[in-house]
């Protein structure tokens, strides 16, 4: 039987591309490529977003950093790249760094840079659920 490929958040298959510079690599995530094809994105990155890059958090329905700039239209930006290349692979399935305000899904951090979480989230989660692709975190596999 064959699966669909699964889109993964780049970081967690080992790819240098979070904020700070670093990866979040996870055997879980490694695991699943043993039977799936897994599509690597960073919804940051495809949206030109420089690595390393500020930290940012979702404040009120909006993506800022941590020194206040609002970046919610690159976020959204990298969300439907991402969109897009989930749409051209056939991915029907995701795997998302929790917490992250563009992958984080079900909680996402507060946007105090204090590591408080609440409900919600992240832009592009929130973008592949309305497009009916089964969203999962790390966390969840």
């Amino acid at each position: 039987m064959t699966t669909s490929p699964i889109l993964v958040s780049a970081c967690l298959i080992g790819v240098r591309c979070r904020f700070d510079g670093e990866t979040k690599e996870d055997p879980r995530v490694l695991k699943l490529a043993g039977e799936n094809q897994l599509v690597p994105i960073c919804p940051e990155q495809l949206a030109g977003l420089p690595t390393p890059r500020v930290r940012h958090e979702i404040v009120e329905g909006r993506v800022l950093s941590e020194h206040g700039k609002d970046n919610t239209e690159a976020f959204q930006r990298g969300a439907e790249e991402a969109l897009k290349i989930a749409r051209i692979t056939g991915c029907r399935r995701a795997v998302l760094k929790a917490r992250s305000p563009s992958c984080g899904k079900g909680e996402i951090y507060d946007g105090s840079f204090g590591g408080r979480l609440v409900k919600g989230n992240g832009v592009l989660a929130e973008r592949l659920i309305e497009e009916g692709i089964a969203v999962a975190t790390e966390d969840e596999i």
